[in-house]
């Protein structure tokens, strides 16, 4: 699969670690010929790492003016990764529909914090860990319904703290049950899926976002896929890209 563009970058903007500008210059620097940033939306869970609503302005105007900046080296997109509790995205180039929380009578889960997960699983689902991931695969079922979004973000995303089977079998058939009918939803939709290397490059992960299972089974029905570092560090950008280049094989 080879590929020369990165639309899964994160910035101060929201969680990342360093600047727009310090991001675009890392991949000019790794040969792409298009990043896009793709900043968190505003979500009340989890403020201190998204972009607030009084910033989007600003943030969108700030990638427009890098992007004419730098329009000699490198195409600059603005766009945005929509949480599915965000709402529908507006005013971007492109955006990312991803769920990164389960929301239960009023509390939300977070699937990207370990203590989060575990308190919630325990607390609203009654320690059923295979509830929780019905219920977090019901949402990415609709994600690009609810956020209108072009891509599919970090898929099963549940699975970050869930190396060796440490919560729940992933070959239950409960569990394969919940991911395929998300994906049977998606795939009607037409969005695009990411083989997301993000928690590779920080080490929770050997293996990209989905888990080879699921890209077989959305690539059977036909399922479209791209690339995505969802980078939060310049050295992070286009992760682990060169390895399934031209080798795509090597993930069927």
């Amino acid at each position: 699969m080879s590929q020369r563009f990165d639309l899964h970058v994160h910035t101060n903007w929201s969680d990342g670690k360093s600047s727009a500008e310090d991001m675009i210059l890392a991949a000019i620097a790794a040969g792409l010929d298009t990043v896009g940033i793709s900043d968190h939306s505003h979500t009340v869970y989890d403020e201190p790492g998204c972009t607030l609503p009084d910033s989007a302005l600003e943030y969108r105007a700030e990638i427009r003016r890098l992007a004419e900046k730098y329009s000699g080296k490198i195409r600059v997109l603005c766009g945005v990764e929509q949480d599915y509790f965000s709402g529908r995205a507006v005013g971007f180039d492109y955006a990312i529909g991803s769920v990164h929380a389960v929301c239960v009578n009023g509390c939300y889960v977070n699937t990207d914090w370990e203590s989060s997960a575990v308190r919630g699983v325990k607390e609203h689902f009654g320690g059923d860990w295979y509830a929780f991931a019905a219920a977090y695969y019901e949402l990415v079922g609709g994600v690009v319904d609810v956020t209108g979004a072009d891509i599919v973000g970090h898929f099963d995303v549940i699975t970050v703290y869930n190396g060796d089977g440490k919560y729940f079998d992933t070959c239950d058939p409960r569990y394969i049950s919940a991911w395929r009918a998300a994906a049977d939803k998606l795939l009607s939709t037409g969005a695009v899926f990411e083989i997301n290397t993000g928690a590779v490059s920080r080490g929770y992960r050997k293996t990209p976002y989905p888990a080879r299972d699921i890209y077989d089974y959305i690539r059977a029905r036909g399922g479209r896929f791209i690339l995505a570092s969802d980078a939060h560090r310049p050295e992070h950008i286009a992760f682990g890209f060169r390895d399934w280049d031209d080798t795509e094989s090597r993930l069927r």
